[in-house]
Formats: structure tokens, C-alpha cells, sequence
């Protein structure tokens, strides 16, 4: 199913590129251009270096692995939609080929968590609004769990952390999903996978965005262990 009533996108174009003129400290994303020096246990200090940090002010975001029991076993819900910064790959001077556009990206549904969303409650509560606006079902904080403490993405560059959530909607109805309304959500499709074959084929690049391996490596590791406690 699609999200989106309109046409399906073919190309994103850069109608301007004002990275010359924009501030460091506005926009959906921050960088911070930091003059540091490494503080030593004897007292020592190193010689001053720059780092670099990209940030939001909704520094954190929640990624939840919808799925269903079938009769073919468990299937997890996957999103394509666009990505245009994997998908200006192109422009850069790659150091192997890069054989696929990545104009869309299959994930798992997830977003960003607002300032209101304090502890694991706010966590559960926007991962619950995630799956409505992105996945087309209603469920109840409760139904919400936790797969593992919150992973850092990209410490080198990025202080953002993903909260991994699952979330199983077997038997519930699967409206269209409402989305944000933007241009980002033109075009997204929805497709259900078995399990089993999630992690295949993140090894053989089908499936190339990494919170959504390793949701589902945790939840069949989870699963396992469910299996265990019960034989």
C-alpha cells in the first residue's frame, strides 16, 4: 500500500544550494564548530583541536519494528521512503561503486521524540504517534517494549541516540497512514517481510539502513529467549 494518493517521486532536484550563506545554528539540523583540548589525569593538557557536532534541538528519536503473526510466521513492517541525503551519494567521489540511487530507503517506522517526551513513557507515547502517522495502526502505550537501551548512531559526528521500540499489531486494522503532510512523504510505500529474511538481506544489501538490522537482530534474539522460557 502506498502512503500518499499522488504520483510516485522519480528524482529529487536541488533548486539551490545555500550552504555558503546559512547559519551553522539553524535549519532541521545544528552543527556546533568547537575548539577543544584533552584534559589528561596528571594535570597535562593536549594541544587544542576542532571538532565538529551535528545536532538537533530534538536531540534523540524512537524506531519501532511493527509485527504481525501469519501464517507464514512473524512479519515486520517496512517503509520506503525518501532519503535525499543517501540519495546525493551520487555527487560525491565514492571509493567503490555505488550500483543503487538510494532515492528510497526501506526502514522501519520511526521519528523524532519532541522536548514533552520525557522518560520511557514519552518514548512509548511518540513511538506510538509514529506508528499511526507512518504505519496506519492505532496501538496503546502498552503494547509498546523496549528492544535494548537507546544506540548511538554516529559518535564520531552525531550526538542523536535511536530508542528501539517493537510493537505487535497482529489482528488490528491498517489504515492509510496519515504522514506529516510534507514532501519528504510523497510516494511512501509500505511492505511487510518475514522476519527470517530481514537480516538476510541486510547482509546482502536489500536492506541497507542499519537501525532497522539491528531491531531486528534484538527482536530475534528476544524471541528466542521466549521460546526458551517456554520449552
Amino acid at each position: 500500500m502506498s502512503g500518499s494518493d499522488g504520483v510516485g517521486v522519480s528524482a529529487i532536484e536541488i533548486v539551490e544550494d545555500f550552504s555558503a550563506t546559512a547559519r551553522c545554528d539553524e535549519g532541521f539540523l545544528r552543527l556546533r564548530r568547537l575548539r577543544c583540548r584533552n584534559r589528561r589525569e596528571d594535570g597535562s593538557q593536549s594541544k587544542v583541536y576542532r571538532v565538529d557536532v551535528v545536532d538537533r534541538p530534538c536531540v534523540d528519536a524512537v524506531a519501532v519494528l511493527i509485527w504481525r503473526r501469519s501464517d507464514e510466521g512473524i512479519e515486520i513492517l517496512l517503509r520506503e521512503g525518501l532519503r535525499p541525503a543517501a540519495y546525493l551519494r551520487r555527487e560525491q567521489h565514492l571509493p567503490l561503486p555505488d550500483p543503487t540511487d538510494h532515492l528510497t530507503v526501506r526502514e522501519i517506522v520511526a521519528g523524532l521524540l519532541e522536548p514533552s517526551d520525557r522518560g520511557e513513557e514519552g518514548v512509548r507515547a511518540r513511538a506510538v504517534a509514529e506508528v499511526w502517522e507512518e504505519g496506519g495502526f492505532r496501538v496503546e502505550p502498552e503494547a509498546v517494549r523496549m528492544l535494548g537501551p537507546a544506540f548511538l548512531v554516529a559518535p564520531g559526528i552525531l550526538s542523536e541516540k535511536i530508542f528501539l521500540t517493537e510493537v505487535e499489531v497482529t489482528g488490528l486494522p491498517q489504515e492509510v497512514p496519515p504522514t506529516d503532510g510534507s514532501p519528504l512523504e510523497e510516494g511512501a510505500r509500505l511492505s511487510w517481510m518475514p522476519l527470517a529474511e530481514v537480516v538476510p538481506a541486510c547482509l546482502d544489501g536489500r536492506l541497507l539502513d542499519a537501525k532497522t538490522e539491528l531491531a531486528a537482530r534484538r527482536f530475534l534474539d528476544q524471541q528466542a529467549g521466549v521460546q526458551e522460557q517456554g520449552s
